[in-house]
C-alpha cells in the first residue's frame, strides 16, 4: 500500500526482442544465473508498497514465464500479450480498478527499490510521475537528406544491392556505391531527458488515457505520452543511468564462462585415427562408441561445462545406438546450439592433444578450419596444439591418446 492506496505493478513481456537475434526473446535471457525478468521483477517484489503485480507474455512462452515467476509470491497473474504494447498494457489495466499503478519494462532488469520509491512519491503528489535522467550525448536533428556518390571496391558479387557496377578493359570490376549524407541541426540537449520505467499512475488517470487513444486509433510506445494527450501533466522524478533497457546484444554486460574438458581413448588396430575432424593416415585408431574423435569430445565437455550442461556422456550416452560410429563434429554442431539455446556463444578454445604418435603437426591447421566452421567462428578463436609425453605413461606406450580442452563462453 501507498498512502493507503493499493499498488499494482504490470511487467510487460510480451516483446518478440527481435533487435537481439537471440533464439528466446530478451526478457528470457541470462544475467548472472538470473533470467533478465527476474531481475525486473525482484525489487517490486522485495518493495514494501508493491501489493499486486501482473505479467504479460508473449502466447508462445507462458508457460515459460510461470515457471521463472512462480517464485515471486506478489505475482498473482499472468497474461497474455496484445499485437502492439499498448494492447499488452491495455489488457492488464483492465484488471485494476484503484489505486495506482506502476508499468515496468520485463527487458529493463537494473531498477531499484530507490527508484520505485521516488517514482511512487512523485505520483501520489502529481497523480502522475516517470522516472528520467539528462541527456548526455548531443542531440542532431535530420532536416533532409542528400546523396553523394563514393567510390568503394567491392568484390564482384558482393556488391549493395542497387549499387552501380563500372567495368573496365581487363580491370577487376569496381562497384560505386551511394552514401546517404544527413543534413541537420544541432538541438540544446539542456532541456531533453530520456524516459525510462516505471511509469507510476493514478489507476483512474491511465485507464482513461488508454481509452481515448483507442477512441482516437492512436498508438503509442510511452505510458506517459498517453496521458499527455489528454493534458494530464506527468512530473518528473530522478532516475539512474544504470536502469538501462536491454534491447540489443552490446546492451548485455560482458558475461564470460570458462570450462574445461579432459577424454581419453584406446588406441586400435582396424580404426580410423579421427581427430577434430580429420582423418590422420596412422595403423591405428581410436576406439569408441562414436567415431572416438577425443580431441572433439575434451572440446565439447568444455563448452557444456562452461554452460552447466552438463557433459556429453550424459547428453549422448554410448548406450544409445543413435550415436553408433557418429560423427564427433556432428555432436559438436549440436552442443553449439544447445548454448545458442541457453544464451551463450563460443569465445575462443585452446585444445592440446597428447599422442606419442603420429606426427599431427602437418594436420594442425586443418583442424582449426573443421572447429571453427562447425563452431562458426573465425580461425584466430580456435587453437589446437599436440605435444608427446616423452614416452611416459599410457601414451608415451602408444597406448591411447588424450586431449583436454579450455573453452571460454560469452552471452550471445
Amino acid at each position: 500500500m501507498f498512502h493507503d492506496k493499493k499498488v499494482t505493478v504490470i511487467i510487460t513481456a510480451a516483446g518478440k526482442g527481435s533487435r537481439m537475434k537471440a533464439s528466446l526473446p530478451k526478457q528470457f535471457l541470462l544475467l548472472n544465473g538470473r533470467t533478465i525478468l527476474e531481475k525486473a521483477i525482484e525489487p517490486f517484489q522485495q518493495s514494501s508498497h508493491v501489493d499486486d503485480i501482473l505479467v504479460v507474455a508473449g502466447k508462445d512462452f507462458q508457460e515459460l514465464c510461470r515457471e521463472k515467476c512462480s517464485r515471486f509470491s506478489k505475482v498473482c497473474r499472468i497474461l497474455t500479450g496484445g499485437k502492439e504494447r499498448q494492447d499488452s498494457v491495455s489488457a492488464a489495466l483492465s484488471l485494476v480498478t484503484e489505486g495506482y499503478v506502476m508499468i515496468h519494462d520485463g527487458a529493463r532488469p537494473y531498477v531499484t527499490e530507490e527508484i520505485i520509491d521516488r517514482v511512487l512519491e512523485a505520483a501520489g503528489k502529481y497523480g502522475a510521475a516517470v522516472p528520467c535522467v539528462p541527456m548526455k550525448e548531443s542531440v542532431r536533428q535530420v532536416c533532409g537528406a542528400e546523396h553523394k556518390y563514393i567510390e568503394n571496391r567491392v568484390p564482384e558479387g558482393l556488391a549493395p544491392e542497387g549499387c552501380v557496377s563500372e567495368t573496365g578493359g581487363g580491370v577487376q570490376r569496381e562497384w560505386t556505391e551511394a552514401a546517404k549524407i544527413t543534413t541537420g541541426r544541432s538541438i540544446d540537449r539542456s532541456l531533453l531527458y530520456t524516459v525510462q520505467t516505471p511509469q507510476c499512475f493514478e489507476a483512474e488517470l491511465i485507464k482513461r488515457a488508454f481509452e481515448k487513444a483507442y477512441e482516437d486509433g492512436f498508438y503509442g510506445t510511452d505510458d506517459a505520452g498517453l496521458a499527455d494527450r489528454i493534458g494530464v501533466k506527468v512530473a518528473i522524478t530522478e532516475g539512474s543511468y544504470g536502469n538501462i533497457k536491454i534491447t540489443t546484444r552490446e546492451d548485455l554486460p560482458l558475461d564470460f564462462r570458462t570450462g574445461s574438458g579432459y577424454d581419453v581413448h584406446r588406441l586400435e588396430y582396424g580404426r580410423k585415427l579421427i581427430l577434430c575432424g580429420e582423418e590422420i593416415p596412422f595403423e591405428k585408431g581410436l576406439l569408441g562408441h562414436s567415431d572416438a574423435d577425443v580431441a572433439v569430445h575434451a572440446l565439447m565437455d568444455a563448452m557444456l561445462g562452461a554452460a552447466g550442461l552438463g557433459d556429453i556422456g550424459k547428453l549422448f550416452p554410448d548406450t544409445d545406438m543413435r550415436y553408433k560410429g557418429i560423427s564427433s563434429m556432428k555432436l559438436l554442431k549440436t552442443v553449439k546450439e544447445m548454448l545458442k539455446e541457453n544464451g551463450w556463444t563460443v569465445n575462443n578454445a585452446d585444445v592440446t592433444i597428447m599422442a606419442q604418435r603420429p606426427k599431427l603437426f602437418p594436420h594442425i591447421e586443418q583442424m582449426r578450419l573443421n572447429v571453427a566452421e562447425a563452431l562458426e567462428k573465425e580461425t584466430s578463436c580456435i587453437n589446437i596444439k599436440a605435444t608427446t609425453t616423452e614416452k611416459l605413461g599410457f601414451v608415451g606406450r602408444e597406448e591411447g591418446i588424450a586431449a583436454e580442452a579450455v573453452c571460454t563462453l560469452t552471452r550471445y
